[in-house]
C-alpha cells in the first residue's frame, strides 16, 4: 500500500479526526493568561456604548469590507491527490477503515441516537463533514465524527472510494492549536499586538503557509495596522527575520498570525458537532423564550455567510445573523457587533440566547449566540457559513443578555 509523500503526512491525521479516532474535547471554558485581553472589558463596554449611542460612527468599527465582498483566493497549496493502493483505496491513516462524507445535503445532516427519524438528535454534520462508518443497515449508517456517535440516513452520505476521492476536494489545510490560551497576533512576531486568545484543540483554516513580505504588507493595509503598532513589533526588518516561524490563519472573517511551534498542520475534514434539545425551567432558571430562540437559531446551521447580509436563509454576517434572530422575537438590535455589545446587559454565567462578543485586540469584531452546553452558533466566514463552535474558541470580551 502506498503512503502519501512527506509533505502531506498531515493528510493521514485528517482521516483519524474524521473517523473520530482522535477525539478533541470541547471545553466549556478556559482561562486566558493574557492581561491585555482579560482586562479589556471596561474599555470595551465604554467603547460599545459610544458606538450604540452614535458617539462613534458604526462605519469606524466594522472590519475592512474588501475581503468579504470580493474574497481573495486562499494562497495555499492545493490539496494533494493521494496515491492509491492496489485496491484503489487511499491510505488515510493506519487505523482507518471506512470513510463517509455528508455531501448529499444542502446545509446539515442530523445525527440521531437511534436509527429512526423520531429518535433524539445528538449532533449535526454540516455539508461535507467527514465521519467513520461502523455499519450500514436498512438505510441508516452508524457513524462517529469528532465527539459525536450516532445514526444518520445513509442516502445523504457518500462512502468508501467515492468519499476518499471527495476528501481531496472538500478538505481544508488547517492548523490545530496545541497549547491552551494561545495568543494569536496581528503581525508575525511575538511583539505584535494580540489579535485574540484561542483555546487548545481548536482548528483554524490556513490562509497562507509560506509567508512573504508582500503578503504581510497586504495584511497590514487590509487590517489597517498602524505604524506605531509596527514599530512596537520591532519594525519590518524584525518581522522579516522571523517570517519562517509563522503561519497566517483565518479567524472568522479576518486573518491573524500564529507561531508554528504551537500548532500542528493537517489536512482536515469538517466534523460533526454535539447538540441536544434544550428545556426551560429547572434549577438553572432558563426561560422558555431563551430556549426558543436558541432552538430557532439551529435551523439555519450551514446557511451562507454574506458580508453586510441579514437574511437567515440567503446569507448574513455575524451581527446580521443575531440581529435577524432577535427581530423574530420582537427585539431590535443594530447591525453592528460592537453596537450590539453596547445595548446588551453584561452577565457572567451565560444562558441560551445570550450573545458572546469577541475582539481583535482593539475593537469588538465578532458576535455569536450561545445555545447551551458550552456552544455558540454564528455566521463565521464565507468558507464555513453559519456554524456551531465551542463558545470559548476565542476568549470573549463580553457576554451580553437581551431577553430574560
Amino acid at each position: 500500500m502506498k503512503v502519501l509523500n512527506k509533505r502531506y503526512v498531515k493528510f493521514a491525521v485528517a482521516g483519524v479526526l474524521a473517523a473520530g479516532l482522535i477525539s478533541i474535547p470541547v471545553k466549556a471554558a478556559f482561562i486566558a493568561t493574557e492581561q491585555q485581553i482579560a482586562g479589556a472589558n471596561v474599555v470595551v463596554d465604554e467603547y460599545c456604548q459610544n458606538v450604540a449611542s452614535g458617539v462613534v460612527q458604526e462605519t469606524s468599527v466594522e472590519t475592512e469590507p474588501a475581503p468579504e465582498q470580493t474574497p481573495a483566493q486562499p494562497e495555499v497549496t492545493p490539496a494533494p491527490q493521494p496515491e492509491d493502493d492496489n485496491d484503489g483505496h487511499v491510505k488515510l491513516n493506519l487505523n482507518y477503515s471506512r470513510l463517509g462524507i455528508a455531501s448529499k445535503v444542502d446545509t446539515y445532516l442530523n445525527v440521531r441516537k437511534k436509527p429512526s427519524e423520531s429518535a433524539k438528535i445528538v449532533g449535526k454534520m454540516t455539508k461535507n463533514a467527514g465521519c467513520h462508518i461502523y455499519k450500514i443497515k436498512k438505510g441508516w449508517a452508524k457513524i462517529v465524527s469528532g465527539n459525536v456517535t450516532g445514526w444518520v440516513k445513509s442516502s445523504y452520505i457518500v462512502t468508501d472510494s467515492k468519499a476518499e476521492e471527495l476528501a481531496t476536494k472538500v478538505g481544508r489545510e488547517c492548523v490545530e492549536i496545541n497549547t491552551n490560551s494561545l495568543r494569536v497576533r496581528a503581525l508575525p512576531t511575538t511583539d505584535a499586538p494580540i489579535y485574540s486568545v484561542v483555546s487548545e484543540g481548536e482548528e483554524f483554516v490556513i490562509r497562507k503557509e509560506h509567508l512573504t513580505m508582500d503578503f504581510v504588507n497586504k495584511m497590514i493595509k487590509q487590517q489597517k495596522i498602524s505604524k506605531e503598532a509596527i514599530e512596537r513589533a520591532g519594525g519590518m526588518e524584525a518581522i522579516q527575520a522571523d517570517l519562517d516561524n509563522w503561519i497566517c490563519i483565518t479567524v472568522d472573517d479576518e486573518h491573524a498570525f500564529v507561531a508554528k511551534e504551537y500548532i500542528t498542520e493537517q489536512y482536515s475534514l469538517k466534523r460533526a458537532v454535539k447538540v441536544g434539545t434544550l428545556s426551560s425551567g429547572g434549577s438553572d432558571g432558563v426561560s422558555s423564550s431563551q430556549v426558543s430562540i436558541a432552538e430557532y437559531a439551529k435551523q439555519f446551521l450551514g446557511n451562507r455567510y454574506v458580508w453586510g447580509g441579514s437574511s437567515l436563509t440567503n446569507g448574513a454576517d455575524c451581527s446580521g445573523f443575531t440581529m435577524s434572530l432577535y427581530r423574530k422575537y420582537g427585539h431590535s438590535l443594530p447591525h453592528n457587533a460592537a453596537a450590539q455589545a453596547g445595548v446588551t446587559r453584561s452577565v457572567s454565567s451565560p444562558k441560551p440566547g445570550d450573545l458572546f462578543f469577541y475582539s481583535n485586540g482593539s475593537r469588538i469584531n465578532h458576535v455569536a449566540m450561545y445555545i447551551g452546553s458550552g456552544l455558540v452558533i454564528h455566521a463565521s466566514n464565507p468558507s464555513d457559513g453559519i456554524k456551531i463552535s465551542n463558545a470559548y474558541y476565542r476568549k470573549p470580551v463580553k457576554i451580553g443578555r437581551v431577553m430574560n
